[in-house]
């Protein structure tokens, strides 16, 4: 076929890409809308609905007219969401943290992380799932799961524990929210040392916010600023984790040739430096923020939909004990960080 003639076809055949895709994107676009609709009106996380909504219409994975559409909302469109979060980050934001901060919060991503993988060896899990949960506790909550999980061996069984991480993330994110800020105060620390606290350790962005208020505006500055920090480590977690699994058996195969470097991951970093020197607005970011969550919530629907209950209840206790594992690790080390600091008068 000559190039002429590509161009004539390219319309007949983007429209039959669009009928392929039309109906699975379709479900999952309702479940999502569903799961807002909910959280908006009885309150609870967003995430979770749209997972718990999603398992409920597991039965439509069966049929081949969605099947192609799901999958491109569990992998294509969030791959453009976690792109899309860099657009709420400059390093003049990270810059405000201090080196000291800076420093405490990538050890304490770091070591949450390799408590992950020790935590997966000692449970006999595999070291996918080790990855998978601490990074998701250490960074950005069921949104780093999901990353993750996308440059992971794309099997059944991690299928499965990316859904039960995005649960426990998400479930233990919401009880942090609450607990968090009253122990704080007990501990007597200023409120932006508590902002510190809270952005450094509470998994999802929403609840850092909210959790943040709760302690005034300075707080919650500081914690949202902190958080954002959190997520900017994503893009070098994930582009490390890719780069280690490149060459695994059930990443790459004839027919898929995995990049070096994801092109999600270049699209998080082009938005970080777009956003950095002004030319993503204020306004832009926040519809770029909302943009980014409409699609994590719809990336969520898909992956509940090709998952069933009983799968998630194969995977027993462990997984929790984990997830519970590294989010006190990581709540503990980053307080003991901050009263060190207080100590030294930083």
């Amino acid at each position: 076929m000559s190039w002429a003639q590509a161009v004539r076809h390219a319309p007949a055949r983007w429209r039959a890409q669009v009928a392929s895709h039309f109906p699975g994107v379709l479900v999952c676009l309702v479940i999502a809308l569903a799961a807002t609709f909910v959280s908006e009106h009885y309150g609870g996380p967003q995430l979770l609905y749209a997972l718990l909504i999603g398992l409920a219409f597991h039965f439509l994975n069966g049929h081949t007219r969605v099947v192609t559409g799901i999958n491109f909302c569990g992998r294509t469109v969030l791959r453009v969401g976690v792109a899309l979060l860099g657009a709420r980050i400059t390093f003049a934001q990270v810059a405000q943290l201090g080196v000291q901060t800076a420093v405490l919060l990538v050890l304490a991503v770091l070591l949450t992380i390799l408590l992950g993988v020790v935590l997966a060896r000692w449970l006999g899990c595999s070291r996918d799932q080790g990855l998978l949960t601490g990074s998701a506790v250490a960074i950005c909550g069921a949104s780093a799961a999901l990353a993750v999980s996308s440059v992971l061996p794309q099997t059944r069984e991690n299928e499965r524990f990316t859904l039960l991480a995005v649960v426990g993330v998400t479930v233990l994110s919401t009880v942090a929210m609450v607990i968090y800020p009253f122990s704080l105060q007990v501990i007597g620390l200023a409120p932006a040392q508590a902002g510190i606290v809270l952005g450094g350790s509470i998994h999802d962005v929403a609840q850092v916010v909210a959790a943040g208020m709760m302690l005034g505006p300075q707080a919650g500055d500081v914690a949202t600023v902190v958080k954002l920090f959190r997520v900017m480590l994503l893009m070098p977690v994930v582009l490390l984790i890719a780069v280690l699994y490149r060459h695994h058996p059930a990443v790459k195969t004839p027919d898929t040739e995995v990049p070096l470097i994801p092109g999600f991951l270049l699209a998080f970093i082009v938005m970080v430096m777009l956003a950095s020197v002004g030319t993503i607005t204020p306004v832009m970011a926040q519809v770029a923020g909302d943009v980014s969550r409409w699609m994590l919530v719809t990336a969520i629907a898909a992956a509940g939909v090709k998952t069933s209950f009983e799968d998630l209840l194969k995977l027993g206790w462990k997984p929790v004990a984990m997830l519970l594992g590294e989010t006190v690790f990581i709540v503990a080390f980053v307080v003991l960080g901050v009263l060190l600091l207080r100590l030294g008068g930083v």
